[in-house]
């Protein structure tokens, strides 16, 4: 009889000790999910997206990462080397990463499913903000005559990688000015082989969509007399209302060794886009932290300079997440 009371005190026991370690369990777990940090934001991870590790997106991505972190607590922000703005895209909708920086053109494809996505629309993502202009740029030898977009006419022009976003600015400029592909003599060629080419005299103009100043485009300029064409007037006009993800843009004079005058052109902006499940609070804290620690931003890379509210939501075509949008409205950048 003892040895059966002594057997039940220890099953006793042993449920009282398991029953407070349960206990102690859920106590534990309530209060991590209640961890809020200094905007009014979960703790949370987040998985960025940017481009090559040589290049601005990576750069550009790896300061917002740093900011983010240390403007609102429980927030960790995982910056990713990737393959630029269609595989950013691809990986947003895919859920492998929340956010991404693209070229605004490029969302607009995946967005309606044409060019670059033609007939495989994306969804599941959302704009967040424009950053800052990525420029198109006509460099032109002024040894060939080239003085204007529709002097590119039967002359050797590289415009840009095959299947580049590049490429298709390319196309959509030069429809602009009553030409196509079957007008010049094409060549498919990056920035700086483009540039090396132009130099050797081996083409006569090509095409660069990129921040102003452009290194490959620098470089060239050192050694060789260049031409920076204009996009204006009506062309540029026509141009933006067909595809409204371009603005106007002016090139300063000096941008370029050589480069006495200034240039007027169009741009497409780099612009941060988010996984549309992301909370409205998360999205409307980073809009605000982002737009509100422009010094920090810029002092971390010179693009940061760009940062403006205004800016930042023209030529914009997709939808912007509703916690970027709160934001906006609150700053008078949307109505």
């Amino acid at each position: 009889m003892k040895r059966k009371l002594s057997l039940l005190l220890v099953l006793v026991m042993l449920f009282a000790v398991a029953l407070s370690a349960c206990n102690s369990t859920e106590e534990g777990t309530e209060g991590n999910e209640g961890t809020e940090g200094n905007e009014g934001t979960e703790a949370v991870n987040i998985k960025l997206a940017t481009g090559g590790t040589t290049g601005t997106y990576y750069a550009y991505g790896g300061v917002l990462g740093t900011l983010f972190e240390s403007k609102i607590d429980g927030l960790t922000v995982d910056v990713q080397s990737t393959g630029a703005s269609k595989a950013n895209i691809v990986l947003v909708c895919d859920d492998e990463v929340q956010m991404a920086i693209v070229q605004n053109d490029v969302m607009d494809y995946a967005y309606n499913g044409t060019d670059q996505f033609e007939g495989d629309k994306m969804e599941g993502f959302s704009s967040m903000a424009a950053c800052y202009a990525e420029v198109c740029q006509i460099i032109a030898n002024p040894d060939s005559g080239i003085a204007t977009v529709a002097d590119l006419a039967g002359k050797r022009v590289s415009v840009g990688d095959a299947g580049s976003g590049v490429e298709f600015n390319t196309r959509q400029i030069l429809e602009a000015y009553g030409l196509t592909f079957d007008d010049i003599k094409v060549q498919n060629l990056g920035f700086e082989d483009s540039a090396n080419a132009l130099k050797d005299g081996k083409i006569d103009a090509f095409f660069c969509t990129a921040g102003a100043p452009t290194t490959a485009i620098s470089s060239l300029a050192t050694t060789n007399d260049i031409v920076v064409l204009n996009v204006d007037g009506e062309e540029a006009a026509a141009l933006i209302e067909k595809y409204p993800f371009y603005t106007a843009y002016d090139i300063p004079a000096d941008t370029y060794p050589g480069m006495t005058e200034a240039a007027t052109t169009v741009a497409v902006k780099a612009t941060l886009i988010v996984a549309d499940d992301l909370s409205e609070d998360l999205v409307y804290n980073l809009t605000k932290t982002l737009f509100e620690n422009k010094a920090e931003v810029e002092a971390g890379n010179a693009k940061g300079s760009e940062l403006d509210v205004n800016y930042a939501v023209e030529g914009v075509s997709v939808p912007f997440h509703p916690g970027a949008e709160k934001y906006f409205k609150e700053a008078g950048a949307l109505s």
